[in-house]
């Protein structure tokens, strides 16, 4: 195995010319099973449960091998793939987060890497703050981050909130302030790994106009996304992973296409659904005139240095048993806050709330999964968390498990699992479990695109069982097809609430606007 990293050195017998910046011959990386390999708080869980120590050999697992491509200076270079195919273990190789145990790794360059959302992020702290902390933590000495701070501020567009702390930011937020941290900083090489998940409509377009900025002055941007029209847009190529191996390298057009007809092709018929596709309008004639969550001008506050703060704002609403409510807007605008009020995570300052049924939640990917222990183990205690009866558990585990399509890894502890894989796990524990008012807050923005269609035609299935679902999403295709009705909020108020496809254009219409008075702006400085 040969390793070169970050700047070329004369002393290896690799040869690149200039405008390769990232190679890869052959390179393989393997993980071994079993507790040798544990971490010392692993060790110790497992101490407390009472489990015996194995003394099989550990067996080894390759999650990538046989992985051989070049990156170029100037480009973007795109990843997709299943989850669990091998994409975030490839950016982590690539970033020099692991070393690779065969093969010949070459990277001409200072990498930054933004991991999924709010890495290194400390809550505690104001956003400006982390600004300094994650700079550092890249490797930026304090006087260039002095020089970039107020970019950073601006580019992020979270306002105000940029000087509190990250505890009162949402998920979409948190993406804001990594991306405008990683990217304004002016790296040599940008990895960003399903980081822009759960950011916005104007804030992915803002996102897509800097990378193309950056690789004119950077050397190069690999990007690792679910979303196939994003990845057609903004990418110069694209590297299909499945399995741990390059199925394919290429065009992005051609390359989707032969992503899109194998995962038609691979599609497991749900069991108990006489279509692939969501009947929208079985869906719809499943509305009563029954009123499962009604809300009377609800609002909930934060008080920071004496100031106060609404992030809920005479939200008034009534939903009906058999609708499908997608929740939409930008970041910031209080879609996470109105899901833990209708959760009872919060309490509402004031207002009014009736809620018939039992909520189920799903607050973004891994909430409420404990890293030690492995996925059979963390279905147990996420049904718990929602206030489910072991024995129901046990007699959904089965069905859970299949579900994710985890296999074999569903033994693995959770901290071994990507982003994805997590999101698959929690959907499929909450989803199972026969809740009365299910409630998604961005726990799909990392499923793939198989994963997504499942979990479409499952919420189909839902409504047979559940009285209501209310999702919150940034996919606007997403909301149009699954949703029955739609709402757009707006720093903590409803703009509109109405049919999906005329509430998705006005949005639209808002985030164009937005986008037009920003670079005019710009163009009178």
């Amino acid at each position: 195995m040969t390793l070169l990293h970050q700047n070329a050195s004369s002393e290896t017998n690799i040869h690149h010319d200039i405008d390769t910046i990232i190679s890869l011959e052959n390179v393989g990386v393997s993980f071994s099973t079993g507790t040798k390999n544990d971490d010392y708080k692993s060790l110790l869980y497992k101490s407390l449960l009472r489990r015996k120590w194995s003394t099989a050999k550990p067996k080894e697992f390759w999650p990538l091998r046989n992985i051989s491509f070049q990156g170029y200076k100037g480009e973007i270079l795109g990843i997709v793939g299943t989850n669990g195919s091998g994409k975030t273990t490839l950016c982590k190789l690539i970033a020099g987060v692991l070393q690779p145990d065969e093969g010949e790794l070459y990277v001409n360059g200072r990498v930054t890497a933004l991991f999924s959302l709010a890495l290194g992020f400390n809550k505690e702290m104001t956003g400006r703050e982390n600004v300094y902390l994650n700079g550092t933590m890249i490797g930026i000495d304090k006087k260039k981050i002095n020089e970039f701070i107020t970019e950073i501020h601006e580019f992020s567009g979270i306002g105000d909130f940029f000087d509190r702390p990250v505890k009162y930011y949402s998920s979409g937020m948190k993406a804001r302030l990594g991306f405008s941290v990683a990217a304004c900083l002016e790296p040599e090489i940008l990895i960003l790994d399903e980081a822009l998940n759960t950011g916005d409509l104007e804030f992915s377009q803002k996102a897509a106009k800097k990378m193309k900025e950056m690789v004119t002055r950077a050397k190069m941007v690999v990007l690792v996304t679910h979303s196939l029209k994003y990845a057609k847009e903004n990418c110069d190529r694209l590297i299909w992973i499945d399995n741990g191996a390059v199925k394919k390298i290429g065009d992005p057009q051609e390359i989707i296409k032969l992503y899109e007809e194998h995962v038609q092709t691979n599609k497991k018929k749900p069991q108990n659904l006489k279509t692939t596709g969501l009947d929208i309008n079985g869906v719809m004639n499943k509305k009563t005139d029954l009123k499962i969550i009604q809300s009377q001008n609800l609002g909930v506050s934060y008080h920071f240095n004496r100031e106060k703060y609404w992030a809920l704002k005479n939200v008034t609403l009534d939903v009906h048993e058999g609708e499908v409510v997608g929740i939409i807007g930008r970041n910031g605008a209080g879609k996470s806050t109105l899901c833990k009020v209708l959760t009872n995570i919060l309490v509402p300052d004031e207002g009014k709330l009736s809620i018939t049924g039992k909520t189920t939640a799903l607050l973004s990917y891994g909430a409420g999964f404990n890293g030690q222990l492995s996925g059979r183990d963390n279905i147990y205690l996420n049904g718990m968390l929602l206030g489910i009866p072991k024995k129901k558990i046990d007699e959904n585990l089965n069905k859970i498990i299949e579900f994710s399509e985890l296999g074999k890894r569903i033994e693995e502890p959770i901290k071994q699992y990507s982003s994805g894989m997590k999101s698959r796990l929690g959907f499929s524990i909450a989803a199972f479990l026969e809740p009365d008012v299910f409630i998604i807050d961005e726990a799909l923005s990392a499923g793939d695109i198989a994963f997504n269609q499942k979990a479409s035609e499952k919420i189909q299935e839902m409504i047979n069982s559940a009285k209501a679902v209310i999702i919150v999403s940034h996919s606007m295709g997403f909301v149009e097809k699954v949703c029955t009705r739609a709402i757009w909020l707006n720093k903590g108020e409803i703009v509109s609430d109405g049919e999906p496809k005329k509430v998705i254009e006005e949005y639209r219409g808002f985030v164009q606007k937005a986008k037009e008075n920003r670079n005019a702006k710009m163009g009178s400085r």
